[in-house]
């Protein structure tokens, strides 16, 4: 098993343990708010929206005993995306049983009808959002101004290498390095918190 899967099987492993606070803390901290914008993104109010991530996070815990690891059948992405979803109708099925309530029937309709596919990759590019901003948050204060912005600029606002060279200051090599700096911290602190890298990019907000 490569590095990657072992840190990923240990994180899950790690989950079983419903007194490991930090594993627990760290998983509610990474998750919660992709739950949390992929539901407010089908139609949910704020405090809606929040009780289905809670929900899911109560199923996470009741299930995680049972939920093993095979990274060739979609592992514990699509595990977690199934897991929203299901909550989600659950939460549309009542919602409808209410016709007082929001006029939920349209989007209970929207929910049924919308592709699998296309809502998989709403998931996978709202997960990647998610990693990637929360990564960005815990390092950013590790390099100097100048290093964080060559890598923003380029990576993330898509601006020319030279431009943002010549606005820092810097040379075209200095920023190349800045951008490549940036990222491997990035990739080291999803992979230390999820062993989930991937193919994760760089994604603007």
């Amino acid at each position: 098993m490569d590095q990657g899967l072992q840190t990923r099987a240990t994180l899950l492993l790690n989950l079983r343990d419903v007194e490991n606070h930090a594993a627990w803390e760290r998983f509610v901290d990474l998750y919660t708010p992709l739950i949390f914008q992929f539901c407010r993104k089908r139609g949910l109010q704020e405090v809606d929206a929040a009780d289905v991530a809670q929900e899911v996070m109560k199923a996470v815990a009741g299930a995680i005993q049972k939920f093993e690891y095979e990274p060739d059948r979609g592992g514990f992405r699509n595990w977690l995306f199934t897991v929203t979803r299901n909550k989600l109708k659950s939460f549309w099925d009542r919602r409808q049983r209410q016709p007082a309530a929001m006029g939920g029937t349209t989007m209970m309709q929207l929910i049924q009808e919308q592709p699998g596919s296309s809502e998989e990759l709403d998931w996978d590019h709202e997960y990647r959002l998610r990693m990637f901003h929360w990564a960005a948050d815990r390092v950013r204060a590790e390099f100097k101004v100048p290093t964080w912005e060559a890598f923003w600029k380029t990576a993330v606002q898509n601006q020319p290498i030279g431009e943002v060279a010549r606005a820092l200051g810097l040379t075209e090599g200095a920023v190349y390095i800045a951008r490549s700096r940036v990222i491997a911290k990035l990739r080291l602190a999803v992979e230390h918190a999820t062993g989930d890298w991937d193919d994760l990019r760089v994604v603007a907000a």
